[in-house]
């Protein structure tokens, strides 16, 4: 949806005649003055990947946990990504409120906005990413003058596994040279064209790592081995900063829901994982098979924790491969309401970086 202009130079007796749909429309459209005053219903537009790295977006939306949070007053609108600049885009032109989504996209928007546009207000997952390789490729160094695949070209999988190439002596480019070919793909399309021998391995996340694993690969590398306690943010929530000005009431909401969603995935995961099979097969046309979740979840961590550290050393990576800028972080997060959220519910609080 685009922005609409809106002047306040209309008079009471208009708005009188205009009534509460048009403040509904108005406060859908994100606009800072009727918001901040609180008038009309508000629609909260919510992206997420149909991943399993996204459980509790998914779970939080198949299980209406978001909508009983968020209230009668909030109409939820969702929409699904397959990798994170796309709903960056949609973030800056207006069409989307707040986004689960990985660490290097949220730096990108951050520093293209000049740290305006968006504010990491929660965590959701850690882990749940490898590259998986045929069978036969057995070193690093096996992968010279193979072709890897990729969700998107600077996505948070596309940094990491050109940086861990970097760090073992293989070049690569944006353009898909060097000494190993990365070839950016929708993570839908990988399963497919690894068996067909297009690629000989890919760097992605659940339930990707899996998939590729039954159709014949092996991991190479579980991401996890590569960080500090194995601990490495790949999920974050982030809300546009205009939405979170306007309507902070509606993004505390919002992020009582992440806590309850990944209660929910914590405490029931047969149930969870069947509502990700369901929610994913609403989405696709075909739900995902629940064998391959249980084989997926024990890869994963579902944390409220942001870990700031990690994304901060994931742009580091950025940098280091030359697909972004360094980045001046502070301001980046906004943890106040999942700290209220947390401390009300006898919950350890969460260190504001």
């Amino acid at each position: 949806m685009r922005r609409l202009p809106f002047r306040r130079l209309v008079s009471l007796a208009t708005l009188a005649v205009v009534g509460a749909a048009t403040l509904g429309t108005t406060a859908a459209c994100g606009d800072d003055s009727d918001a901040a005053a609180g008038s009309g219903p508000v629609t909260l537009r919510l992206g997420y990947f149909p991943n399993i790295t996204h459980a509790p977006a998914v779970v939080g939306v198949e299980k209406g946990i978001f909508k009983e949070k968020l209230g009668s007053g909030v109409t939820l609108e969702t929409k699904t990504f397959n990798a994170g600049p796309a709903a960056i885009e949609a973030i800056f032109s207006g069409a989307l409120d707040a986004t689960y989504i990985g660490p290097n996209p949220t730096v990108n928007a951050f520093s293209k906005s000049k740290g305006e546009a968006v504010r990491v207000v929660s965590g959701a997952a850690s882990g749940g990413v490898a590259l998986v390789v045929k069978p036969e490729i057995t070193s690093v160094e096996q992968l010279r003058g193979k072709k890897i695949a990729t969700p998107q070209l600077g996505n948070t999988q596309d940094v990491a596994l050109r940086y861990w190439l970097k760090e073992k002596g293989l070049k690569t480019t944006k353009e898909g040279g060097g000494d190993v070919q990365v070839v950016p793909q929708e993570n839908a399309q990988t399963v497919e064209t690894f068996t067909s021998g297009a690629i000989d391995g890919a760097w992605v996340p659940e339930p990707y790592v899996s998939r590729l694993v039954n159709a014949g690969g092996k991991v190479l590398v579980d991401e996890r081995d590569l960080w500090p306690d194995k601990k490495f943010v790949i999920t974050n929530l982030i809300v546009s900063t205009k939405f979170l000005k306007a309507h902070p009431d509606v993004v505390k909401k919002l992020v009582e829901g992440q806590v309850a969603a990944n209660d929910f995935v914590n405490t029931k995961p047969e149930e969870a994982q069947q509502a990700v099979s369901d929610h994913i097969g609403k989405i696709t046309g075909k739900p995902l098979d629940v064998k391959l979740i249980k084989q997926a979840w024990p890869t994963l961590e579902f944390t409220n924790d942001p870990i700031a550290s990690s994304l901060k050393t994931g742009l580091d990576h950025a940098v280091a491969v030359e697909l972004t800028q360094p980045v001046d972080l502070n301001g980046l997060y906004d943890l106040t309401y999942l700290n209220e959220v947390l401390k009300a519910q006898g919950e350890p609080e969460v260190s504001q970086p």
